[in-house]
């Protein structure tokens, strides 16, 4: 039986190239993670569905993308379609850990949702969380890391940022019944991507009252500026007051800290899913040429408490950076990150034995090389370096090794350099 070899819509595979620069995202990202003093962990992609669908986990919105499915003992099981989930678990499952507590986690999740540019199927989430933190400096860090983070890919963004007590109290002032505020959140929060009218039917739909609705718009289509001091004077209720205190601290912070410029308050931002409690945010190209977020993230102050079960709070602060998305940026912007991962190659002329030997000694001092295996005539060696942008080729004949020099040639800039073998590392170091 034959078998038709294509990949499931909303994956793909990422080979040579293409996975050579998510590999040096990656790094990137690893290396800002550890410098602001975060460390590694790892979790299950297989985790119990219950846990999925725990209250405070993704909400009935994320549910319906969840890869759900029984296993041999007929326990339901699901994918993890976060990181944050699963960290939270792990907090809950060790109540020792020391706090303040910093971990990132780099790893696959999975969505059974639509896919468009810069959403997949099965897509690589970098995260990042904190715990143990009630401060808004923990928001303003991970907001300065993201900054950072792009600087380094070279990638122009700007941070859009809200506070869920904020706008959960705006809600409340029109008298939504509390078992509808979460789906008005969800309405809310879609838009920029359907427009006021997509929003108000859909309002409409689940009963809200148009008068309550022109109520609910003459707030959040305020000017952003002007929203902010007409609650901060007359804060309506205790969660608008929570949450006007919360955004003048993190204002404040950004401010002193020099983000300001890149941040964008907007009112309905709510990330959609239930566990944020405070702060949230999400980081979008300056241009607009991918419309999905490259990264999201915000407080989430509940949920480890409730996998705890024990009436405590734990605060808790986190952003992902979506690496699927990133790539998809940095591949629209034909922006090039570190062409080759080979820096020398070694192109033998009958000298085989000794050009092995050379190339272990490059690889042992920690500099990538690689050797031409297949006896190629030389022009076509040079034209096969050149093609995969390596920077450094050395040919080695007899008369090299008789006279213990060799020319190192650059492809780049087409020039020579004569070196004594012996003191070859010492060139490239």
């Amino acid at each position: 039986m034959s078998v038709e070899l294509r990949n499931l819509k909303g994956t793909r595979d990422f080979i040579k190239g293409e996975q050579r620069i998510r590999n040096e995202i990656i790094r990137k990202l690893q290396q800002i993670f550890e410098n602001y003093g975060y460390q590694p962990i790892e979790t299950p992609i297989i985790c119990k569905y219950d846990i999925l669908a725990s209250k405070y986990a993704g909400g009935d919105e994320i549910l319906k993308e969840v890869y759900k499915f029984k296993d041999q003992g007929q326990r339901d099981i699901g994918l993890r379609y976060d990181l944050t989930v699963p960290f939270a678990r792990v907090v809950g499952m060790n109540p020792n850990i020391k706090m303040l507590f910093k971990r990132y986690e780099i790893g696959k999740v999975f969505r059974n949702g639509p896919v468009k540019t810069g959403r997949s199927r099965e897509f690589i989430q970098c995260d990042v969380d904190m715990v143990g933190v009630k401060s808004m400096l923990a928001e303003t860090e991970l907001m300065i890391m993201a900054s950072d983070i792009y600087k380094t890919l070279g990638l122009d963004v700007y941070i859009s940022f809200n506070n869920r007590k904020l706008l959960s109290g705006i809600i409340k002032t029109i008298g939504v019944r509390e078992e509808l505020e979460g789906s008005v959140i969800l309405s809310l929060d879609k838009l920029e991507k359907i427009g006021k009218g997509g929003v108000r039917n859909e309002l409409i739909e689940k009963g809200l009252l148009d008068e309550d609705i022109v109520k609910l718009f003459s707030l959040l289509m305020m000017n952003e500026s002007d929203l902010l001091e007409k609650l901060r004077s007359n804060p309506l209720n205790e969660l608008i007051e929570q949450g006007i205190k919360e955004l003048d601290e993190l204002l404040y912070y950004i401010e002193l800290l020099g983000i300001k410029d890149i941040c964008r308050f907007t009112p309905c931002l709510a990330r959609g899913l239930e566990i944020y409690t405070g702060t949230v945010f999400e980081i979008f190209l300056s241009d607009g040429s991918i419309s999905s977020s490259l990264s999201g993230g915000g407080r989430y102050d509940k949920i480890i408490g409730a996998f705890l079960n024990n009436g405590n709070e734990y605060p808790a602060v986190g952003i992902t950076f979506g690496l699927d998305v990133i790539y998809s940026a940095l591949e629209a912007k034909g922006i090039e990150i570190d062409s080759s991962p080979v820096q020398v190659y070694i192109i033998p002329l009958g000298t085989e034995i000794e050009s092995l030997g050379l190339l272990t000694r490059l690889r042992r001092q920690g500099i990538s090389a690689d050797i031409e295996m297949d006896k190629r005539k030389l022009r076509k060696s040079l034209e096969y370096a050149g093609k995969q942008e390596i920077p450094f080729v050395i040919v080695i004949g007899e008369d090299e090794i008789k006279n213990g020099k060799v020319r190192i040639k650059n492809m780049k800039e087409s020039t020579d350099e004569e070196i004594d073998i012996d003191k070859i590392e010492f060139f490239f170091k």
